[in-house]
């Protein structure tokens, strides 16, 4: 049987529900042109951008803070700082390329530190296993992601009011059953596995690679990923062709709030403690990642590399202005630049590629 494609409106879409680029024919043939279309165009063009901007950060950091910066365990530092906020910028990443926006992530992983942290969780831990915090964490996260998508689906409110509400409520659910106190870890196998390394590199670290391959394979690999990008690029379109929106939208939602309930986890790795002020304003931080990395945030175009890059040069930032002791008043400044001119450098690499073409 033919493969057959379905138009509508302004996008092509195939039966999978993938949006079909149109081929040129200027980038058939093997001249010059064409390698550099290929080389300099689409996700690798914005990444240009990204890892100029990069670069420039840790050049800064090692001219101004030397050795303490460039060390190899600085480095783990780094990258270990910005494993939760970067599996989180994850699931932000599937929501923001859907066309939608998830402002409770913060909220819902402190919710989650905090009932994973609970009394009785803890003892049921201690009797069973370590592993029933991390299902726990989890289950908080993917409950509350499913909560966003049927109210946000099936209710059609908008995505803004339904994830804000989501944010007021699971804060404030946190603070009640925490009783605004901070839950400590004693749960000894839980603290030996998530503040232990592999191969001299962190579990922390492990799990954001982890995710990163995860989130990667799911975007740019699976019928999960073209749907979520169709539904981005033009939803009345994915519709007529047939893919089931709304059932796609819930999913969307529980994979972001899944992956709040993973950092959840592992912030209690991390801090030993869980607290209902775990992931304040770390919606924000997400959002700023995702789109500086590439992602449309009308929707329609996602890149979980991207994603990565922001987060690592958020991070980078952070650590080259805590190494120079350097006010946090002057990072939120640095920090709107380095926003402006990851983008200014992506749209010109875009730019110049879309002339070679």
């Amino acid at each position: 049987m033919s493969e057959q494609t379905t138009v509508t409106g302004q996008v092509a879409l195939d039966p999978n529900g993938g949006p079909i680029q149109p081929h040129s024919g200027k980038d058939a043939g093997g001249g010059s042109g064409s390698i550099f279309s290929r080389v300099f165009s689409g996700s690798a063009a914005r990444s240009i951008g990204l890892i100029v901007a990069l670069a420039v950060l840790f050049l800064v950091g090692t001219i101004t803070a030397g050795d303490r910066f460039a060390s190899f365990d600085n480095v783990l530092t780094i990258v270990r700082y910005a494993s939760i906020i970067g599996v989180v910028s994850i699931g932000m990443t599937f929501v923001i390329t859907a066309g939608g926006i998830d402002l409770s992530v913060g909220s819902v992983l402190g919710l989650s530190s905090v009932v994973a942290t609970m009394a009785w969780a803890q003892q049921l831990a201690n009797s069973t296993s370590w592993v029933v915090m991390v299902i726990l964490a989890i289950a908080v996260g993917a409950g509350a992601g499913l909560i966003n998508g049927i109210v946000i689906a099936y209710g059609n409110v908008v995505a803004f009011m339904a994830t804000l509400a989501m944010l007021v409520g699971a804060r404030g659910l946190a603070e009640v059953l925490a009783n605004r106190t901070t839950q400590i870890v004693n749960v000894k196998g839980f603290l030996t596995f998530f503040r232990g390394d592999f191969l001299g590199i962190p579990v922390l670290i492990w799990i954001f690679i982890i995710v990163i391959i995860g989130g990667w394979f799911l975007l740019n690999r699976t019928t999960f990923g073209r749907r979520t990008v169709a539904i981005g690029g033009n939803l009345e379109a994915a519709r007529l062709a047939g893919i089931k929106v709304k059932r796609h939208l819930v999913y969307v939602y529980v994979l972001s709030g899944l992956l709040a309930g993973v950092a959840g986890m592992m912030m209690l790795g991390r801090t030993t403690a869980g607290t209902s002020t775990h992931g304040g304003l770390m919606e924000l931080d997400a959002i700023a990642a995702v789109v500086v990395g590439g992602t449309l945030l009308i929707g329609g175009r996602g890149t979980i590399m991207g994603t990565v890059l922001g987060v690592l040069i958020f991070a980078t930032l952070t650590n080259v202005f805590t190494q120079n002791n350097l006010s946090t008043s002057v990072q939120a400044i640095a920090k709107g630049v380095i926003i402006v001119a990851a983008v200014l450098l992506q749209q010109r690499f875009a730019s110049r590629a879309k002339r070679s073409r």
